[in-house]
C-alpha cells in the first residue's frame, strides 16, 4: 500500500512537472511490516499444511497412526462426530465421516496451506481458510475458554489482513504469480 501511494505521487508529480522523481526509499517500519506479514503468512500456511499432513499420515500429534487417512481413517469423523457442541451440533454430526466431507476438508487444508506458504493465490486462500475457520468455530459454540472469541476467529482475521496487503510478495512467489495473464485478468486470484 505504501509502494502504491508512492507510485501514485510519483506519477502525479511527473504529470505536473514533466519529470519523474525516483521512488521514495522504503522505511524501516514498512520493511518490518512486510516481513512480519510474511512471517504470519508462512506460520498460518504451516498450520493448515501440518493439519493436512498429520491427518493424512497419522503422525501421532493430533491424529494417531491407526486413524490416518491413508490407513482408512476419516479426517472428519473424530472431530465432527465427538467434539462438536452447541446449536449446530446435529448439523455437523450428520457430516462426520462422509467421504465428500473428508475430501473437501483435506483438499482445503492442503490447498490453503500450500498457497499461503508459496505466497500465491492469497486472496482465494484467505477466503477459503477464513470460511473453514469460521465453520470450525461454529462447530464448538460456545468456545471452551471464552464466551465468544477463540483462535479460529483470530486466524480468520489474520487471513483477511494477509489478503488485503499483498503478503505473498515478501518471502513468497506473489510478484511472479501476479504477472500471470490469468491473474492479471482476474485480480481476485492474487
Amino acid at each position: 500500500m505504501i509502494v502504491m501511494t508512492a507510485t501514485i505521487e510519483r506519477l502525479a508529480n511527473h504529470r505536473a512537472t514533466g519529470t519523474e522523481q525516483p521512488a521514495a526509499a522504503e522505511t524501516t517500519a514498512a520493511k518490518a511490516t512486510r516481513y512480519t506479514l510474511a512471517g504470519l503468512r508462512l506460520a498460518l500456511g504451516w498450520i493448515f499444511l501440518w493439519a493436512f499432513v498429520d491427518k493424512l499420515f497419522g503422525l501421532g500429534f493430533a491424529t494417531p497412526e491407526k486413524n490416518a487417512w491413508i490407513n482408512g481413517g476419516s479426517p472428519t469423523k473424530g472431530f465432527l462426530g465427538n467434539a462438536v457442541q452447541g446449536p449446530f451440533a446435529d448439523f455437523y454430526k450428520s457430516m462426520a465421516g462422509a467421504a465428500w466431507a473428508d475430501w473437501l476438508f483435506m483438499i482445503g487444508l492442503a490447498a490453503i496451506g500450500t498457497a499461503l506458504i508459496l505466497g500465491i493465490g492469497i486472496r482465494v486462500a484467505a477466503a477459503a481458510g477464513g470460511l473453514l475457520l469460521v465453520l470450525m468455530w461454529t462447530a464448538v459454540l460456545p468456545p471452551e475458554n471464552n464466551p465468544f472469541m477463540d483462535d479460529h476467529l483470530i486466524y480468520a482475521g489474520v487471513l483477511a489482513v494477509l489478503a488485503l496487503t499483498a503478503a505473498g510478495d515478501t518471502l513468497g512467489l506473489g510478484k511472479l504469480w501476479a504477472r500471470i495473464p490469468l491473474v492479471q485478468r482476474l485480480p481476485f486470484l492474487k
